[in-house]
Formats: C-alpha cells, sequence, structure tokens
C-alpha cells in the first residue's frame, strides 16, 4: 500500500458547479488513512471511514458531505466514482504535490516529538488533557427573545457543533456542524437566525455565515477569495441587516458594507479609498447611520471626522497622535441631543477616562468615570431602560465593576452575595433584560454558566465546563508589584505551586505576553499556568512597559524599546521573586508565544545564565524579515510599528533592531530550546521559525522543531494544542527538573 501514500487532486462536477477536490491518503502502520478537502467550501481535514484497500480497489465513506467513493489505482491515479446524494458522479483523483509552507525538511519527525514528550516522569493527579481539552459543552448564549438557548458540544471526533435548544419544549438542534474548518465563533444575530465565522487552516481570511434557527438557509456572506471579514454591528433595530467590514476591493483597507442575512446582498456604506491614509474604524448609531471615522495620516497620526445632525458633509474634528486615545464608546440615545455621546480619551490625561461628549459643540458635558491608577475602560448601558449607566468599571489587579443604576445594583448585590470572592461576567440577557446568562470564574475556576432571574433574584447553575478540574486543587494566581531598575512600578502575576507553601524553592516559568503594544495579563483561571503548577513549576507573567490599561506614559514608554527595557522589566520580575523566597534561580524557563516567543529567544540572548532552557511559540526571531512579510491589511501601519518597534529606514535605530534581532546573536544562545510554529501564521510566518532552528542547528545545536500545517497564529485546534502541551511538558521536564 506504500506506492498509494500522496496527495492527489480531482474536480468535482456538481449541477454545472465545478470543485476541487483533495484526496489525502497516508499509512499508519498497517492502517490506511484517507482525508477530504474541499478548499473553496472551507472544508479541510474531513476524515474519511470504513476505509478499504484491496485488489487495487479504494472504498471509503465521507460522513460530512455525505459521500462513498471508489475507485481503481493505476498509474498514480484512482479512477471511480463517487455518490453523493443518491448521485452517482464520476471522479477521478490524479496524484500532484501541494508545497506545505517552510522548510518541512526541518521538522522534527513525529517519533522525535513523542519522545520528547515521554521525558515528562511522574505520577500526577491531572494529565495534560485535563487542562487543554475543550469542554464538552461550551459557547452557551440566549436568544435575543429569552425563546432559545444556544451552545456548542464536543462530539467524539473533537468537533464542536452549535446546538439550539428552545427552552420550552426542550427540542434540541443542530443548527452549525463543524467539518473540516474549526467554527472560530458564533452569536445571535436575531431571534430566528444566527451567525458564524470560519478560515482555512489558520489563515485569518475570515468568512461570515448565517443559519436559520433550525438549521437551514445556510449561507456564506462572505465568499470571495483571500479576504478577511468581520462584524461591526449587529443593528438590533434592523434585524435582517449587519454591517460588516472587509478588505474586498484593496486587500490593504477594510471598507463598511450593509448585508441582508438571509440572501446575502450587500451595499458598500463607505469608499476607504487611500491606501496610505486608511480609515481604521468607523462609528455607526444604532438605526446604522455613518457618525464618524477614524483615518490614519502619515502612519503616525489619526485624524477624526465625524458628521453633526443636520450636517451634510463629514468634517475634520481633530487630528491626534496614533497612541492618544478619543474612541466613541456609545452615543447617549436617553438624552434629546443626538450628538451627544460617551467618549473613552486621554487627549488631556494620562489615564483613560469616561466622559460625556457634544460633538455638535465640540465640548465635555461631564466626567463620568476615572481612576488615579489604571485606564477606565467599561460602560454597561440598558437598552431596555431607557439606555440609563447600569455599571463602570476598569482593569487593575482584577477587574472592578462598579454598579450605577438601581437595577443594576440589586443585581450586582444578588451576584455578590451568591458568587463572593469570585468574579462573574455576563454573557447575555434577554431584550427584556429579565434573565441573564452569568459565568462565574476565578484563578482556580475555569467557568461555570448560571441562570440569573432578575425579578425573583433566583439562580441557578446551569453548566460546569471543566468538572475534572476541582477548584482545591488548583494555585492560587497572585497579583505582584515591584519596582524596574530605573524606578517604574510594574504590575504582574506569580502563579505558585503547593509546594513553595510548604517551604521548598520550585523552579520558574517566566511567560512574557504577545502583543506586545497594549496588551496585558490578566489575572483568572489559565490552564498553562495551572499546568506548570501541577508540576512543581511556578510561572511569572510581568505587565512591562508597554502593556495596556496603565496610562499612556507607561504605554509609551515602552516604544522602541523592545528587546531593550522591555526585556529588563521582565528580568527585574524575576529578580523580585527570587528574593520572596519562591523560586530556584537555578532552573528557571522563558517561555511565550507571538512577542513572548520574541521575548523567549530575547531572554536566551540578553541573559543566557538567567535560564536553562526556553519555548519559542510562533515568535519573531528577526525584526528585518518580520517587517517584509507583513500581511497586506498591515502595510498602511508600517510606520506606527516603526514608533512601537524600530525604524529600519534610520541608521542608527536599524542597528539597534540589528542588535535585538535574535538570528543575529547566535553565538549568545547556549541553552536548549523548543521552536513551535503553524505554519499557516500570517502575521508571524514561518519563516521567522524555519531560519533561527536552521541556524542553530548548523551550529551543532539540537532544536526540537514541531510545526502543524493545519494552524496558523497559535493553535486552535485540540489534538493540536495537547500535543504541543504534552511535548513541551517532556522538554521543561528535561531540563528543570
Amino acid at each position: 500500500m506504500k506506492e498509494i501514500e500522496g496527495i492527489y487532486k480531482a474536480q468535482l462536477v456538481i449541477q454545472e458547479m465545478s470543485l476541487a477536490l483533495i484526496m489525502k491518503v497516508a499509512l499508519k502502520g498497517d492502517n490506511l488513512e484517507v482525508s477530504i478537502d474541499l478548499p473553496e467550501q472551507g472544508a479541510v481535514g474531513l476524515q474519511a471511514t470504513q476505509v478499504s484497500f484491496e485488489n487495487s480497489t479504494l472504498v471509503y465513506q465521507v460522513k460530512e458531505i455525505g459521500m462513498l467513493y471508489q475507485g481503481i489505482y493505476s498509474e498514480q491515479k484512482f479512477k471511480g466514482s463517487a455518490k453523493l446524494q443518491e448521485q452517482e458522479i464520476e471522479v477521478e483523483f490524479e496524484k500532484t504535490e501541494i508545497k506545505l509552507p517552510g522548510d518541512t525538511t526541518l521538522v522534527s519527525t513525529e517519533d522525535e516529538l513523542k519522545e520528547l514528550a515521554a521525558q515528562e516522569k511522574g505520577a500526577f493527579k491531572y494529565q495534560v488533557k485535563d487542562y487543554f481539552q475543550r469542554p464538552k459543552s461550551s459557547g452557551f448564549q440566549l436568544s435575543p427573545n429569552g425563546k432559545y438557548l444556544s451552545y456548542r458540544e464536543k462530539d467524539e471526533r473533537n468537533k464542536r457543533h452549535v446546538y439550539v435548544k428552545e427552552i420550552e419544549t426542550g427540542i434540541v438542534t443542530r443548527v452549525i456542524e463543524e467539518a473540516g474548518e474549526l467554527v472560530r465563533g458564533y452569536g445571535w444575530i436575531n431571534d430566528d437566525r444566527l451567525a458564524y465565522v470560519m478560515d482555512q487552516g489558520g489563515n485569518e481570511n475570515y468568512h461570515i455565515y448565517a443559519v436559520d434557527v433550525d438549521g437551514s438557509n445556510n449561507i456564506d456572506l462572505t465568499p470571495f477569495d483571500n479576504v478577511q471579514a468581520g462584524i461591526l454591528n449587529m443593528l438590533k433595530e434592523q434585524k435582517d441587516y449587519i454591517i460588516i467590514t472587509m478588505n474586498l476591493e484593496n486587500a490593504q483597507v477594510f471598507e463598511p458594507y450593509k448585508i441582508n442575512i438571509n440572501t446575502g446582498e450587500y451595499v458598500k456604506l463607505f469608499t476607504n479609498d487611500d491606501p496610505t491614509n486608511p480609515v481604521a474604524d468607523y462609528d455607526f448609531d444604532k438605526d446604522g447611520v455613518l457618525r464618524g471615522y477614524s483615518k490614519m495620516l502619515n502612519g503616525i497620526q489619526t485624524q477624526y471626522f465625524y458628521k453633526a445632525i443636520g450636517e451634510n458633509e463629514f468634517t475634520l474634528f481633530h487630528t491626534v497622535n496614533w497612541s492618544d486615545t478619543f474612541s466613541l464608546l456609545a452615543f447617549n440615545y436617553a438624552s434629546e441631543n443626538k450628538d451627544e455621546a460617551y467618549v473613552l480619551t486621554n487627549l488631556d490625561s494620562d489615564k483613560q477616562r469616561i466622559i460625556l461628549y457634544d460633538f455638535k459643540t465640540k465640548s465635555i458635558l461631564k466626567e463620568v468615570y476615572s481612576n488615579s491608577e489604571y485606564d477606565a475602560s467599561i460602560i454597561g448601558l440598558s437598552r431596555n431602560r431607557n439606555w440609563e449607566i447600569d455599571y463602570l468599571g476598569y482593569e487593575g489587579d482584577k477587574v472592578v465593576i462598579e454598579p450605577v443604576s438601581d437595577t443594576f445594583k440589586k443585581i450586582d448585590q444578588d451576584l455578590q452575595n451568591h458568587f463572593g470572592g469570585y468574579e462573574y461576567s455576563i454573557v447575555a440577557k434577554t431584550e427584556k433584560e429579565d434573565r441573564y446568562l452569568i459565568i462565574v470564574q476565578s484563578d482556580k475556576l475555569y467557568g461555570k454558566y448560571y441562570n440569573y432571574d432578575r425579578d425573583t433574584g433566583a439562580i441557578s447553575l446551569l453548566y460546569d465546563l471543566m468538572p475534572q478540574l476541582k477548584e482545591q486543587d488548583m494555585a492560587e494566581m497572585r497579583p505582584i508589584s515591584f519596582l524596574s531598575r530605573d524606578g517604574v512600578k510594574l504590575h504582574g502575576y506569580i502563579t505558585l505551586p503547593k509546594e513553595v507553601h510548604q517551604g521548598q524553592r520550585v523552579p520558574l516559568v517566566v511567560n512574557p505576553h504577545g502583543g506586545p503594544q497594549g496588551i496585558r495579563d490578566s489575572w483568572g483561571f489559565n490552564p498553562e499556568t495551572q499546568l506548570f503548577a501541577s508540576r512543581g513549576y511556578a510561572t511569572l507573567q510581568v505587565n512591562f512597559r508597554i502593556s495596556g490599561g496603565y496610562g499612556k506614559e507607561f504605554f509609551t514608554s515602552g516604544f522602541k524599546q523592545i528587546g531593550r527595557k522591555v526585556m529588563d522589566d521582565v528580568e527585574d520580575g524575576v529578580h523580585y521573586v527570587i528574593t520572596k523566597g519562591w523560586i530556584d534561580a537555578s532552573k528557571i524557563a522563558i517561555y511565550g508565544a507571538s512577542h513572548g516567543g520574541y521575548a523567549t529567544l530575547m531572554g536566551l540572548v540578553k541573559t543566557p545564565n538567567l535560564y536553562c532552557c526556553g519555548v519559542d511559540y510562533v515568535g519573531v526571531s528577526n525584526i528585518f524579515t518580520f517587517f517584509e512579510s507583513f500581511p497586506e491589511y498591515w502595510k498602511p501601519y508600517k510606520e506606527m510599528v516603526k514608533e512601537i518597534w524600530y525604524d529600519l529606514d534610520n541608521e542608527q535605530e536599524r542597528e539597534i533592531a540589528k542588535e535585538v534581532s535574535p538570528i543575529f546573536q547566535l553565538d549568545r544562545i547556549s541553552k536548549p530550546l523548543f521552536v513551535v510554529q503553524g505554519a499557516n501564521d500570517p502575521r508571524v510566518k514561518i519563516a521567522e521559525s524555519d531560519q533561527i532552528v536552521s541556524a542553530l542547528r548548523k551550529r551543532g545545536f539540537d532544536v526540537p522543531y514541531m510545526v502543524k500545517y493545519d494552524e496558523g497564529h497559535g493553535f486552535a485546534k485540540e489534538e493540536n494544542s495537547i500535543s504541543f502541551y504534552e511535548t513541551m511538558m517532556g522538554f521543561l521536564s528535561m531540563h528543570l527538573k
């Protein structure tokens, strides 16, 4: 059977429509495995069942598309027929070569990675899969009228389909079937129709689909190749329409379209005709009227254009630096003044604050909410009670919600009385706002869904997402703060295993976050840090300068400091937790994804004696090639990225960029490294990982290298995630124990 292994391509002709059909045949031990791709339909990796190959005849079924295939092999072709929905179609598969991204010769074999995973020795109460398998049911949502409860449920093949349950009758219907590609997200558009989003293998070219509550009329609203679409406004006042953005006419710019969710008919609402100074954001009101938009200027400034009520044209409102904030959160529909809105701003302050603003007179009517230490960021309005403010808040060490309306004060009191010590979030509420879907979480609780009745105060458990993970076995995630070497107050978190409380000094995993700009680590359940703690490792997460939520000065102080002061902040955090007596300073690893992967490489370069090993997950290794490989829709923002990272057109900064690009500092990397990459990553391309692996191996380094060819910027498929973490735990065990 070895001779039939490979990739085959055919054209499937159905009712005058021709579709590419790709068949992958592989021999796994004594078993023959077959999978099917229908790329134009967004279906990849459909696994065949009942596979047999006898007397040169291949037979199999693909249940997802209702296909039974039978073909005879000869001269690198399979000639036969496919039975589809009682229709028999002649299909001829011809062997072909589909070039995989990157240098496939660099990738560690499956056996090599399994051998690495097997290096983790010991008896543990929880396996890796206990932390990273998807919940059996998840993603619970309410229909606007409260008649239906929707959720995702995982089958035996780890496919997470979307179901709708009619609450009164208990009737359950599968409305969205997850086949080869992952359903990246879904939600209710109106009482009768849902939207969901998919891409192909993590390439982030998202398509938006819509489907009826009974699973019928399932259509691709954005059936375009190499186009990225996103939902901008659900238009609750116009239930058959949504507003989306997509880069349909120019890959570098996104324009808004109003689209009929039943037919897919669309109309463009605004033309973004200047790719060098693209529109970055659109502000529509609840009636779908474009009221304002933000436009980039020369890559480093933002112009805001606004059209006041009664005016015919948009006029330039102001021009500010791109790093300043002036963001329209919501119009104040409770006011007779239709130009009145809640705005998030830091134009005349360091911390972001929420103000009530009159766009007609360009004046602040009042300050609504602020905090002296953190950026304000949260506002909740009641659509049912004439848009009064329900709550305001910010994220500090934890999320802080401050009730405002009398109605929400009662809701908050009910929930605090019931869930004291936990964080709750409102997942959904009915249009009448009388029933709420709540998720409750903490650093030790993955999450539980509850139903809450506003009128009676009744609270009932709906679903425990991860019942196998017992709270009493989980580790504490403790907020910390300390001063950097140059006197800057830094915040972060340390997750401590039980061994610390027994007086032991433990190994440490340093985990710098991605981004890096505007992103931050947060308090809550983190399966990574809990897995590390279960193996006796502490985890340090530092919100270094350039992280979001701590004010404008803190944010901008990290510009042109990536790989330099940003790394100093991480190192200062390491030294801080060592002085607390928690950490064995001889056993410290560094691991991160995206910018965190870059920080891993830079940690091994900058302070080679601080870390004993590193794990680079979809990380940048070369700032020069990273810039050169930007996706098209990033290119208009290149000047902004130059401000954040380095201006490679400036000779001095170009030299700095070279000094902080790990690929040029290979002689300083002396500790073991494990590299992990998604082959279809559009942000940090596979070349970033290929080049660091290739260069280190030429120096004699044994660098294990995992690549998943059906993933993008981070692994989304359950089996891939589990494989990654199992392998990483073997790698860490070799060097931390």
